[in-house]
């Protein structure tokens, strides 16, 4: 038996994972382009509460927006010279709005509210302590997991959403909203898929338009199925509709956060993109946290890519499972425990895979001050 989750690009949860993310990008620039390197930072607390709407075929109204609270800590001052938090933060989550929510108006149908405030002296000094040092610092003392490979069943839910989101959203079914979520589960070789997707109103003239929409989905659900190995796959689309009362998934702008939902950093996607109660997780929210001290973005990341080269590397090894804690104020490239769980195939020892274990997580926890460019770059992902 198995169970995988998703929470979809336009879910409110991984709205507010994404800005969390996007204003730590937007801060490390800034930072780097006025001073020389990236100051002391951790935005990774955003609630989103929803708003009201009226949706309606062929029609729609947002009657109250919507409103996202952004939280943390960061330096606002350097020398004298003021870092104009409130405008990253505030136009930065409105570009990313524009750019992936096509039936949201960033400017009139969301509000933003700033509340970062600087860092305290001890983690700030903390920080400075390691950019003086070879090796950054470790901020808090935190764990993190990774695991590889994904199964078959993680592979179809995280396809179904992105292929569903990757579309030309202005062109191809321009009435499936981003907020999609996608519920698997395995029981033997049988799949069954829930998936919920916000139908946006104004692309449909009629009830029939909304099934037809539903149909198409459930199509591409099954035939990606197929393409993973499951000859048998139950889907169900917007299962809580009621077609005969007119009680279906319709939306204004694409997202529940119009009026149906709201959000948190955290509460969805791992960093693998997944939400896996049969593997290792942990609860930590890694958006927006700085990526160059804080183990618990660094250290689930690092953790899953070690997992998974152990499993590249070494044919026998079938699963690797990884643990990373790490222990503030010591290097980052140190944590106090690394710990592996591996399956083998036809029963070989774990013995006999200790050394290669122990230089590959060397070598990846030697990479983890490389790392920063990517993260700012948006290369690595973490929801």
């Amino acid at each position: 038996m198995e169970v995988v989750e998703r929470k979809g690009l336009g879910h409110p949860d991984t709205i507010c994972d994404a800005l969390a993310e996007t204003l730590s990008r937007n801060l490390c620039r800034e930072y780097r382009d006025r001073f020389g390197e990236v100051l002391h930072h951790n935005v990774d607390k955003a609630l989103l509460r929803g708003g009201s709407a009226a949706a309606a075929y062929g029609d729609g109204t947002v009657l109250e927006p919507i409103s996202i609270y952004r939280a943390g800590r960061a330096v606002t001052e350097v020398g004298g010279n003021a870092i104009p938090i409130d405008e990253i933060a505030v136009e930065g989550s409105r570009a990313w709005l524009r750019a992936h929510m096509h039936a949201l108006d960033a400017d009139w149908q969301v509000q933003i509210h700033n509340l970062i405030r600087p860092g305290s002296q001890d983690l700030q000094e903390l920080f400075s302590r390691g950019l003086r040092s070879r090796v950054p610092l470790a901020n808090d003392t935190i764990v993190g997991v990774g695991y590889a490979p994904m199964s078959a069943l993680e592979k179809l839910v995280l396809a179904v959403e992105q292929h569903i989101n990757s579309r030309d959203r202005n062109r191809v079914r321009p009435a499936w909203g981003e907020d999609v979520k996608v519920m698997g589960f395995r029981d033997g070789s049988e799949a069954r898929l829930t998936i919920a997707c916000a139908m946006i109103g104004k692309y449909l003239s009629h009830v029939d338009d909304y099934v037809a929409e539903k149909t198409a989905i459930e199509k591409l659900a099954l035939d990606l199925a197929a393409k993973h190995g499951f000859a048998e796959c139950l889907v169900h689309v917007n299962a809580a509709d009621n077609l005969q009362t007119g009680a279906v998934y319709l939306t204004v702008t694409g997202t529940s956060a119009e009026a149906g939902d709201d959000g948190q950093v955290g509460r969805g996607n791992r960093v693998n993109g997944l939400i896996t109660p049969c593997r290792p997780m942990v609860l930590e929210a890694v958006a927006g946290k700085n990526p160059v001290t804080h183990t618990g973005k660094l250290y689930n990341v690092v953790a899953r890519e070690i997992a998974e080269a152990l499993v590249v590397e070494e044919p026998d090894v079938h699963e690797a499972q990884c643990l990373l804690l790490g222990e503030i104020g010591a290097p980052v490239t140190q944590p106090a425990l690394v710990h592996f769980r591996l399956a083998t195939r036809d029963g070989l020892p774990v013995v006999n895979f200790e050394k290669s274990a122990r230089e590959l997580a060397r070598a990846h926890l030697e990479r983890i001050p490389g790392m920063v460019d990517a993260f700012i770059a948006g290369k690595i992902s973490l929801f």
